[in-house]
């Protein structure tokens, strides 16, 4: 691809997100037109007089949701990128090292015990890096050069994560634990604050900004070991710093929005067929429009009925059919050439 169509597509994805954020403050019961979040943008920049109740549901109800579920859908699309290209397989999401049951498994335990807010970020966080802990001392216990045993070790220990939680659901009060502990497992923004959103930013940042560094090397994972080793990569550190990097924004988002799958599954497959296979414009891209297509879906959630559908059923609506389109013509390329 040459380099101005590449800074074309990178220019209309910002585009597009920026246009869609707009939009989406003005979406919801207190609707607001185009012109009057306008007017209250500019009255917030100069210093003028708002109307209280705009004010409030602008910025202290609506902002800092657009922006979690922005920070949200870059992460998850980021780390489903990252994982693809470490794993050299287009079928991984994060979901396959099993962080996201692990530090599903922590959020549901603090829901069931009754902790505070912190209680519940620092259950998720805490079993989710568990979980990363346990992947990385199997997989070298067995073989840490198999990429095959790092996915089969995800896999069993999301299954057994997984067990715990429907355990955990079917020993909770009905009256109670229960609703609160499907309703977080489903997904949600409705709960989003500055709080939220600080929390889950600053590892965001970080993490983001490392991973978007190490975009090169990235691209040398996804080659063999041996020709990496032959250039000069040091495989197995570069490796586990990855795919620690991408665990740790999936624990963190589960911490803030609960389990929320897909993302990290189609958004990559869609920004490849838009700027290539080299993560150096890959990662960009997956991670604009990941956080513009996890917006328009919590659009959606807050719009098409009057009780918040969780964000989990529509990523798996969308995402299904998506993703067999995605293959189906796959599958005819390959076919034609």
């Amino acid at each position: 691809m040459q380099p101005n169509n590449y800074s074309k597509i990178l220019a209309g994805l910002m585009l597009l997100l920026v246009m869609t954020a707009v939009i989406s403050l003005g979406i919801g019961p207190y609707s607001l037109s185009l012109s009057q979040i306008g007017q209250i943008l500019w009255a917030k920049v100069t210093a003028l007089e708002i109307d209280p109740v705009q004010q409030q549901v602008i910025f202290q109800v609506r902002l800092p949701r657009i922006l979690t579920a922005l920070c949200v859908g870059g992460g998850l699309a980021l780390s489903g990128a990252v994982l693809q290209g470490i794993f050299r397989n287009p079928l991984v999401d994060p979901h396959i090292i099993g962080v996201t049951s692990g530090s599903a498994f922590g959020g549901t335990l603090a829901i069931f015990f009754g902790f505070s807010l912190y209680g519940l970020f620092a259950s998720t966080i805490l079993f989710g890096f568990g979980t990363l802990a346990l992947v990385f001392l199997f997989s070298f216990k067995f073989n840490q050069r198999s990429l095959l045993m790092l996915i089969l070790v995800g896999m069993i220990l999301s299954g057994l994560f997984s067990a715990l939680v429907s355990l955990l659901q079917y020993i909770s009060d009905t009256e109670e634990k229960l609703p609160s502990i499907v309703f977080w497992l489903m997904g949600s923004f409705a709960t989003s604050n500055w709080e939220k959103f600080t929390f889950f930013f600053v590892p965001f940042f970080l993490c983001s900004k490392i991973l978007l560094g190490l975009s090169w090397r990235l691209n040398l994972l996804s080659l063999d070991d041996k020709e990496t080793k032959a250039l000069g990569v040091n495989v197995a550190p570069l490796r586990w710093l990855m795919i620690f990097l991408s665990g740790s924004l999936v624990a963190c988002q589960v911490a803030v929005s609960g389990s929320i799958g897909w993302v990290g599954l189609i958004i990559p497959h869609l920004s490849r067929m838009l700027v290539g296979a080299n993560h150096q414009r890959l990662l960009p891209c997956t991670m604009l429009l990941g956080a513009t297509y996890m917006l328009m879906v919590d659009n959606l959630a807050r719009s098409l009925s009057a009780a918040e559908i969780p964000i989990s059923i529509l990523t798996a609506l969308i995402g299904t059919p998506l993703f067999g389109v995605l293959v189906y013509k796959l599958k005819c390329r390959g076919m034609n050439e």
